[in-house]
């Protein structure tokens, strides 16, 4: 079948693990051919070019989000009344409170808020096709009067009401980057409209070319999510005022509910996305969760020489932020040394921007004073406890050398979505100690150690508990392996959304019409089975496209007639 992948800042270009993921989906999957849609993030990830691509990748096309062009379209009085009716209809979508029901979840659309807000998603991008020039309108002063319009009505919610003209041009400015992908000239009969199935790798921008084409031509979607962009919205921008805050997540919600809606599978990464997307509307039936396929195979080494590790380490390895709290995990650190005098505590990891190296270094000078240098004697050079590395040097090349290094793998985190690097500690065979948050339990079942985040006294006991006890980490590193190779790897990944792509074809309509002499369409000439390949596709049949069955290239077979009453009765 015919595949039109949609990214948003990953695949094909070099830069993002969610551009690994599918590189991998792609490259197992070769018995499809693939046409890529990407959306790419920022100039340099455009500079940094594009992965390799395998041969049934057939078609990459390419748009930025940080930039539109103004094709230079303007509006005639007919299409600014429609623009304005578009836009005032998606600003009430977001600032109306709706009905109050008390079985309604906190930030639930209710099905009026979420069909105005779809009448008014595809009204504009039906304008964009139509007339063009949709990326001047979003940014006119049209826009803002229609959002600030919303926001005074009678029934909008507080926040919308508290809401001031910085706040309405911020919005405004943010729904014009959101609303990019619908200006677009992807969704011709030759382009998504050309594709049998449309796979989101992500909510969000990714998935707006994909309810086009649905909406356009009805070709089916299937979303993969293994981060809720709703929940990633509230983690981000937390000095924002709130009625921006508050607005722009409405966007999102109405967003992610449509897109759920029209969707014909939802494919989490984990129980915990999951539940963030049956609360923003997707039903349950709807939902397969296909967990992240990783590559084992740089960790098997790892695992499989375990005298490598020193049992007196503790090893985290992650990116450095403050969702990663670390400064918990150091004065869990300096219990656990209370402990056990020699033990040592080695965080690898790279700053997440700016804000990751001011965080960096505060956590560096929080170690140099609960851990003051320690030296044998007056004469020698004292060391700390605590190192802060980096992968890529001689000592760790690579990440698999990190976890190598230390008999126990922590992980402090607040904030988590699914827990790769706890993943790749298990691939190695490593036992670990992790907060509950996010995925971590659903991820390690019962092969480690789990407690309550911000509990440096519970972090350092579980520890302690690991380092005291050798065959208990054996036994929990073992079982850590077993685990993440049964659930977590490429090839589990690969087989379960090769059998997503032929369920749902499946249950679609044709929609690539085989028509015969007369002109009429060909009953059966496209069945379900021409998508899978076997022994009765025939690839040469002109009647069946794309590999249709060789029985099906023939004339139609055509009804005799009735016989008359009595006729042929003995």
């Amino acid at each position: 079948m015919r595949i039109g992948l949609l990214t948003e800042g990953g695949y094909p270009y070099a830069s993002g693990e969610a551009g690994l993921w599918c590189d991998r989906l792609v490259r197992g999957l070769e018995q499809h051919e693939f046409d890529v849609y990407a959306l790419s993030r920022d100039v340099r990830q455009e500079n940094e070019g594009w992965v390799s691509l395998p041969p049934q990748v057939s078609r990459v096309r390419t748009a930025p989000l940080w930039e539109t062009e103004d094709d230079g379209a303007g509006y005639g009085r007919r299409a600014r009344r429609r623009f304005a009716d578009a836009y005032a209809e998606l600003a009430t979508a977001l600032c109306a409170t709706g009905p109050q029901d008390p079985s309604r979840r906190p930030g639930e659309a209710t099905s009026t808020e979420a069909d105005r807000f779809a009448n008014a998603l595809y009204g504009l991008a039906e304008l964009a096709r139509d007339e063009g020039g949709l990326p001047a309108a979003l940014r006119s002063e049209t826009a803002v009067r229609a959002l600030e319009r919303a926001c005074r009505a009678p029934g909008a919610r507080r926040s919308a009401r508290e809401a001031r003209v910085p706040d309405l041009l911020t919005v405004a400015a943010r729904l014009e980057y959101a609303l990019r992908p619908l200006s677009l000239d992807w969704y011709e009969a030759d382009g998504l409209g050309d594709v049998d199935l449309c796979h989101a790798a992500s909510g969000g921008a990714a998935a707006l070319p994909g309810l086009l084409a649905a909406h356009f031509h009805g070709v089916p979607l299937l979303v993969t999510e293994y981060g809720v962009r709703l929940r990633t919205h509230y983690l981000r921008d937390p000095d924002s005022p709130p009625a921006t805050r508050a607005l722009l997540a409405a966007f999102q919600g109405r967003l992610a509910t449509e897109t759920y809606r029209r969707a014909a599978l939802i494919t989490p990464g984990n129980t915990h996305a999951r539940r963030w997307q049956e609360r923003c509307g997707a039903e349950r039936h709807k939902v397969r969760t296909v967990h992240p396929g990783m590559d084992a195979t740089p960790f098997a080494e790892t695992a499989e020489a375990p005298e490598r590790a020193d049992p007196r380490t503790l090893v985290w390895v992650g990116t450095v932020e403050p969702a990663k709290d670390l400064v918990s995990l150091l004065h869990a650190f300096a219990e656990v040394r209370r402990e056990e005098p020699g033990a040592r505590l080695r965080v690898v990891g790279t700053p997440a921007g700016p804000e990751g190296a001011a965080y960096l270094a505060h956590c560096q000078g929080l170690a140099a004073q609960l851990f003051p240098d320690e030296a044998d004697g007056p004469h020698a050079v004292g060391d700390n406890p605590v190192s802060f590395e980096q992968t890529g040097g001689p000592e760790l090349p690579t990440r698999a050398d990190a976890y190598a290094a230390g008999a126990v793998v922590v992980l402090s985190s607040v904030v988590e979505g699914f827990p790769a690097g706890l993943v790749e500690a298990m691939f190695c065979a490593r036992a670990t100690v992790s907060t509950d948050v996010g995925a971590v339990v659903e991820a390690i079942g019962g092969t480690g150690l789990v407690v309550p985040p911000r509990n440096p006294r519970a972090l350092a006991e579980a520890c302690v508990a690991l380092l005291r006890d050798p065959e208990r980490r054996e036994r929990l590193g073992a079982a850590a392996r077993a685990r993440a190779l049964e659930l977590f790897t490429v090839e589990q990944n690969v087989t379960a959304f090769h059998g997503i792509y032929l369920e749902i074809l499946s249950r679609t309509p044709v929609r690539h019409l085989v028509p015969d002499d007369p002109g009429s369409p060909l009953p059966f000439a496209v069945p379900a089975e021409a998508h899978v390949p076997g022994r009765w596709t025939d690839t040469t049949a002109p009647a069946a496209p794309r590999g249709g069955p060789g029985w099906a290239k023939g004339a139609p077979v055509r009804a005799t007639a009735p016989a008359s009453v009595g006729e042929g009765v003995r």
